[in-house]
């Protein structure tokens, strides 16, 4: 039986417009998952000034685009380390401290602006910016030194975001049986199936995935290199009904 694959989640430093990622960013893998994550949108409603009050939502009038927000609580723990295990927990905390920090903007040197952060994990792709974070420190070591915490993430873009699926879901995996493969910006499905050694079935990946040009990939299109033409079936042949012959 073959082992099934854990997709983990992954911080990926953004460009300010959210457009792509960042050449030379920082890209951080999560320790551990999440267990939960909360999605909220919300519109801006305001009361005009000078209205009636007693009009109840006919009062009311909507402006800009919305806002949708991302709430995930993020894990770290220097003793789960197997390999060069850490002193301080904060020595890992400190990669996600990096994109609430603001920095100078690329537009206007003038001013500062933290920057853009994608989430990523399996099919589920969130690009914002972050608007809060609060981490709790827990479990000392007998130095006084953090061990382990609770990093709590709020992240935030200017507009409704909906998601978006190919098909209609039916039939497909179930979720987390394989990861998917986010692609960068130049990145080619060639380039993508040779690196994970399906380099022969690139084309069956393309046709599988539903992706119409394999040569110019979107950056952060999300790929299954787990299917291709070598996995599907060909149909049934057509059943016959059954004839029943009387003789005398």
């Amino acid at each position: 039986m073959s082992e099934t694959a854990l997709a983990k989640a992954r911080l990926i430093e953004l460009q300010e417009d959210f457009s792509a990622e960042l050449s030379g960013g920082k890209a951080v893998d999560v320790q551990f998952n999440p267990e939960t994550m909360k999605v909220s949108f919300a519109n801006q409603i305001v009361q005009p000034q000078g209205g009636d009050q007693a009009a109840g939502n006919a009062g009311r009038q909507f402006v800009g685009a919305g806002t949708t927000k991302l709430a995930i609580t993020l894990w770290f723990d220097v003793t789960a380390m197997t390999e060069a295990p850490l002193d301080d927990v904060r020595r890992l905390t400190a990669d996600v401290v990096h994109f609430i920090t603001p920095k100078p903007s690329t537009s206007d040197s003038t001013k500062l602006a933290p920057p853009g952060l994608r989430f990523s994990w399996g099919s589920f792709l969130f690009d914002g910016m972050v608007e809060a974070l609060e981490e709790t420190l827990e479990f000392f070591s007998p130095a006084g030194k953090p061990l382990r915490a609770q990093v709590a993430l709020t992240l935030s873009q200017q507009k409704i975001l909906v998601a978006r699926f190919d098909g209609d879901g039916r039939g497909a995996r179930r979720p987390g049986q394989h990861p998917f493969t986010p692609a960068r910006a130049g990145d080619s499905l060639a380039g993508l199936a040779a690196a994970a050694g399906k380099g022969g079935d690139w084309q069956g990946i393309a046709a599988a995935n539903g992706i119409e040009d394999p040569l110019r990939l979107n950056a952060g299109t999300l790929i299954d290199l787990n299917i291709g033409g070598a996995t599907l079936s060909p149909p049934a042949p057509p059943s016959l009904p059954a004839i029943r012959l009387r003789f005398g």
